[in-house]
């Protein structure tokens, strides 16, 4: 969480890890009270706006009320049985194709409908949403869950370019659970007074439809053209500018200040070195490497089957043997492997057409790590710009602020 002045100036910035699992959306919003809460009584009394990200594929079913109907499925999940209905849904090569999309969780999410009724927790159709992590945060702040944000509803079959839901996801029994999809950035109303309440915050507090998480980082990046984003997060992101819009499966194509936002998300990532060393050990071995003599290591370090990009394919596995003896090199091994997924990404990028780079700027936890931004560096080529105090949440703070320095309508509210 970030808390910014009229001058943007970051006033406060608070971090907590989820109160329970990644998939319980009850800890979403526990952990949001906790950080909102956290925040001096003078400094909530002058809020004027909250915006929110979230990881755009963990998805959850609930009722119109909000009520989870059970654990969200987390973004990196895929459901290759739905390949068939898949097809027949959507055209292939668009972002809601992928068997590792949003998409393909809601069906997994929805199982077979007969009449009326979902097998979603025995669920009626009519009561039944499909929502993002930030989506379904949203609608808590608002008492209201209809609304979904445009990017983080792409892959579960949003066509930016038409502002419609692609292939035949409309004519779907299900299609009342999709959202009324909103652009990032526009304010749908003030928080409903539970929240408010809940959070210490004013009530005329402002709800502004927010964005995904990788998206919210190049809002705080704000890069130029010839500036690629690298997010060293749980996951691996990669985000850049191009002046028109790349659809391809495993990459993500946003509209974000008026501009094409084009890139795509691994599995690596931070995630992986994780599963392994603490966060101590990360920064004792890391100061053991030597960046410039290669450790000999081929690792793939997935956390698990399946990948997004640069390659979308639900089984493929990671590769994280043979171990040597030293913990050093193993970690150099894995570092190297994460170096060579990033540049796979950017190669993959140019090849859809993406414009040429000049250099890339690192966000996230990992963009502390020099030995990391070194090999880094050898593997894409490219100088590599570490700016770790850039988060996400300053993004999202920025985005709120834009709505408080020109305010908008909100959307139509129907009885």
């Amino acid at each position: 969480m970030a808390v910014i002045d009229a001058e943007e100036k970051v006033l406060a910035e608070r971090a907590t890890a989820y109160p329970s699992s990644f998939d319980d959306p009850n800890g979403w919003r526990q952990g949001l009270i906790t950080l909102v809460r956290d925040l001096p009584i003078q400094l909530r009394q002058q809020l004027g706006a909250i915006s929110l990200d979230g990881t755009s594929g963990t998805l959850l079913a609930c009722r119109s009320d909000g009520t989870p109907l059970g654990p969200a499925l987390a973004y990196s999940l895929a459901c290759p049985e739905q390949a068939e209905v898949l097809a027949a849904l959507v055209p292939a090569g668009c972002a809601a194709a992928s068997l590792s999309g949003s998409l393909a969780r809601a069906l997994r999410l929805l199982g077979p409908l007969t009449g009326e009724a979902s097998a979603v927790g025995g669920t009626a159709a009519a009561d039944l949403l499909l929502r993002h992590q930030a989506d379904w945060l949203m609608g808590w702040l608002l008492g209201d869950w209809r609304w979904g944000e445009e990017g983080n509803n792409l892959r579960l079959g949003w066509d930016l370019r038409q502002q419609h839901w692609t292939g035949d996801l409309a004519l779907q029994p299900w299609a009342s659970a999709l959202p009324e999809v909103v652009a990032s950035g526009l304010a749908l109303g003030p928080l409903a007074p539970g929240s408010a309440f809940a959070l210490g915050l004013p009530g005329s507090c402002l709800v502004v439809a927010g964005s995904t998480d990788a998206n919210a980082a190049v809002l705080a990046a704000d890069p130029t053209p010839g500036e690629g984003v690298t997010v060293l997060g749980t996951t691996l992101v990669l985000k850049q500018f191009a002046s028109e819009p790349i659809e391809a499966p495993g990459i993500s194509c946003h509209r974000l200040g008026g501009r094409w936002l084009v890139g795509g998300a691994s599995n690596a990532g931070g995630g992986v070195l994780r599963q392994f060393f603490s966060d101590a050990e990360l920064a004792r071995l890391s100061r053991q490497i030597n960046p410039s003599r290669p450790s000999g290591l081929h690792y793939r370090p997935l956390p698990s089957r399946g990948e997004r990009f640069p390659i979308d394919d639900p089984d493929l596995l990671p590769i994280l043997e043979p171990r040597p003896v030293s913990d050093a090199l193993f970690l150099q091994g894995l570092l190297e492997g994460l170096a060579r997924i990033e540049a796979q990404g950017w190669a993959r990028l140019a090849q859809l057409g993406a414009p040429p780079l000049r250099q890339v700027i690192s966000l996230g936890g990992g963009a502390r790590n020099p030995q990391w931004r070194q090999l880094r560096q050898q593997a894409i080529g490219l100088p590599v710009l570490s700016r770790p105090g850039l988060t996400p949440a300053v993004g999202m703070a920025r985005l709120a602020h834009n709505v408080l320095k020109a305010p908008q309508p909100t959307p139509k509210m129907e009885a």
